[in-house]
């Protein structure tokens, strides 16, 4: 088996699933790197070939892991992987993204300077022709108040571009049960600036995503990312922002059924929304409130690579710990862990 040593401070996460091909190629790119991170993949129950594909890989390169789930546990299955990944830093990558050489590098450095730092949110580039995410395009021009870090404070992120500090992800939590892929970075960001971390953008930080052709309909995600915004606004916004995001999302609803049935979803919801309800701070709130009225804002949230993927059924009450599949250290009943990969 390949053991390579490179760059121990910093680890990749891939959540991934039923796109064997594509996922195959962005390992290739991931093995390239300069670094040679530990890339963990964390496989969502594929029933294509994924799971056999990577283990295999696995076992013939140390600098790849695998983590089965049972079930689809969409974007909180990061939280698996970042649960047994042992570098102080992890960059997310999905199964149709990749880093430039020398951004974990660079993502690393920045976080050794910057102690008080949770999350650098990346510039990324989609497509052959590099075009500027218009997230990140948003970012740039972030209205949010300066908080200490290497860039321009944010209060959201692409997913798919951002590298965290392993202490904080773990501190709040982690992504939330239940939000499937699509918006879920918003609540995260939330809790992370909740829980005194600043999240800086950094476009010294390089991603690239190459949006994948197997992509689930549009309709589908647009009701998941309007689903996910009001939880989002009623579960941290206090009752005057709550309102105005409601009525925000609203407006950007109609003349959109699927919009508007992801309201209704929402709506669903909002018994344990209620018991789960944590209200943060005033200042935090001013801060989405300014964030939210800025003319560059994309309506569905503060940040998300652009092919989000619903876990499909509507799920229970998103829990706000690290999900439960896998806890601290996936166990054999809930997650089988490839034993090969290296430690950093």
């Amino acid at each position: 088996m390949e053991h390579r040593d490179g760059d121990g401070r910093v680890a990749v996460v891939i959540v991934t699933k039923d796109r064997c091909a594509g996922l195959l190629e962005t390992l290739a790119r991931l093995q390239e790197l300069p670094e040679r991170p530990l890339v963990t993949v964390v496989d969502n129950a594929s029933t294509d070939e994924t799971p056999e594909a990577v283990a295999a890989l696995a076992e013939r390169d140390a600098s790849v892991r695998l983590v089965r789930l049972p079930r689809n546990l969409g974007a909180a299955g990061r939280n698996c992987g970042v649960a047994v990944t042992p570098c102080p830093y992890v960059a997310f990558s999905d199964d149709d993204s990749w880093w430039a050489p020398r951004a974990l590098e660079t993502a690393a450095d920045l976080l050794d300077a910057h102690p008080q730092v949770g999350l650098l949110a990346g510039r990324v580039l989609v497509g052959d022709a590099g075009k500027l995410d218009p997230t990140c395009a948003a970012m740039e021009v972030s209205p949010v108040r300066p908080a200490p870090g290497p860039g321009r404070s944010v209060l959201g992120f692409v997913a798919c571009g951002a590298v965290v500090r392993r202490q904080a992800f773990l501190e709040v939590g982690g992504f939330r049960l239940g939000y499937g892929v699509g918006g879920e970075e918003e609540v995260f960001a939330i809790d992370m600036a909740a829980a005194g971390w600043s999240l800086s953008y950094s476009p010294s930080v390089t991603a690239h995503h190459h949006p994948s052709a197997a992509r689930d309909p549009a309709e589908g995600r647009r009701r998941l990312q309007a689903r996910n915004a009001l939880r989002t606004a009623w579960l941290r916004r206090r009752p005057v922002g709550a309102l105005r995001r409601t009525i925000q999302v609203a407006r950007e609803a109609v003349g959109d059924r699927a919009a508007l049935l992801g309201m209704a979803d929402a709506a669903g919801d909002l018994v344990w929304i209620w018991h789960e309800r944590a209200p943060v701070a005033a200042s935090l709130d001013a801060d989405l409130t300014r964030l939210w009225r800025a003319p560059n804002v994309l309506p569905g949230g503060a940040g998300g690579c652009r092919n989000p993927r619903p876990i499909g059924s509507r799920a229970g009450p998103p829990g706000r710990q690290v999900s439960p599949a896998c806890g601290q250290s996936p166990s054999p009943a809930h997650a089988s862990t490839s034993t090969s990969g290296r430690r950093c």
